[in-house]
């Protein structure tokens, strides 16, 4: 077994709530873990997760865990602590995951899993920016040694890219109003700030979600790159699973579970040719098939528990 990578100390005073991990135990059933197979968790949170894969893949599975917000890695490490060596943690994004695995002297490995997004811890803490609901700063980073913040997109790009992003990443339709609003506010300083300018251009109006729910999630897409991390890596974690392994995709929002159902789509297809071709041309073969055609929703029970589960959305494929 290749030596465990070095451990991250663990700072108490940084420890932030428990993170209940989203459709924990469906996870567990698509993945189906076993003793002396490999996995991969690339968004590792607190480690929930990874906890679960390690604990039903006993004793000799193993298990490498990628993130790239050390406080998570932190907490990870604490909550794997009792799987010893099993576990080899990595501040890394998923999109490296090629180089890690060559790191270990993993040829393939037998499931991966990416649960897409903010966690709940980044938007339970306030200094981290990703929630209107406490006031904070405009960061909204995953990894805190990125150069670009949300202060920057807010208060530096000019109104029509600010416009641009938050139709595009967001989805919403009052996006021209909001830029121009922000613009005129500037300088934004705060989430509480951001929001009540927000709030003012689109009244609630008997709307469930705060008018800012989206803009807030533009912000958190540009800032993080999130979706060309997403479409980068897919083919990666395909590549990187052995035959019968399995891709376990969670996604918040429909960019990305559009990204991930189109993905597996055409991958578990032999033939990508235009429908109204007579002959294929492509040489197209598939490298995966759908174990999921339509995407595993949480229960009722679990949304009751955890609000945040509402929008989640499970995809899985197996290698061909």
């Amino acid at each position: 077994m290749p030596s465990a990578l070095p451990h991250l100390t663990l700072k108490l005073a940084e420890m932030v709530p428990s993170h209940q991990p989203v459709l924990y135990q469906e996870i567990i059933h698509a993945l189906r873990p076993k003793s002396g197979e490999r996995y991969v968790d690339g968004t590792l949170g607190a480690g929930g997760h990874a906890a679960g894969l390690l604990a039903a893949s006993g004793p000799g599975g193993l298990l490498l865990g990628l993130d790239v917000d050390p406080q998570a890695l932190r907490l990870a490490q604490q909550k794997l602590a009792p799987f010893g060596e099993r576990a080899w943690l990595k501040k890394a994004p998923y999109t490296t995951l090629p180089m890690q695995l060559a790191e270990l002297g993993w040829d393939s490995v037998d499931g991966i899993l990416l649960d897409l997004g903010a966690s709940s811890m980044q938007f339970d803490n306030p200094e981290r920016g990703f929630s209107f609901l406490a006031d904070g700063p405009l960061d909204m980073r995953f990894d805190p040694s990125n150069p670009l913040t949300a202060a920057e997109v807010i208060n530096m790009w000019p109104e029509q890219e600010l416009a641009d992003i938050i139709f595009q990443f967001g989805e919403e339709r009052a996006a021209r109003r909001i830029a121009r609003a922000i613009v005129s506010a500037r300088p934004v300083e705060g989430t509480r700030q951001l929001a009540a300018i927000i709030e003012r251009v689109r009244p609630r109006r008997g709307d469930p979600h705060h008018p800012a729910t989206q803009t807030f999630q533009a912000l958190r897409i540009i800032v993080n790159n999130e979706l060309e991390s997403v479409e980068k890596v897919l083919p990666l974690a395909v590549q990187a699973l052995g035959p019968g392994g399995r891709l376990a995709v969670i996604a918040f929002h429909s960019l990305e579970d559009r990204l991930v159902k189109e993905y597996f789509r055409r991958e578990s297809k032999d033939c990508i040719c235009p429908p109204n071709q007579p002959v294929c041309t492509c040489g197209h073969k598939a490298s995966i098939k759908e174990i999921t055609r339509r995407p595993i929703m949480p229960t009722e029970e679990e949304i009751n528990q955890n609000s945040r589960a509402r929008s989640a959305k499970l995809r899985v494929a197996e290698k061909l």
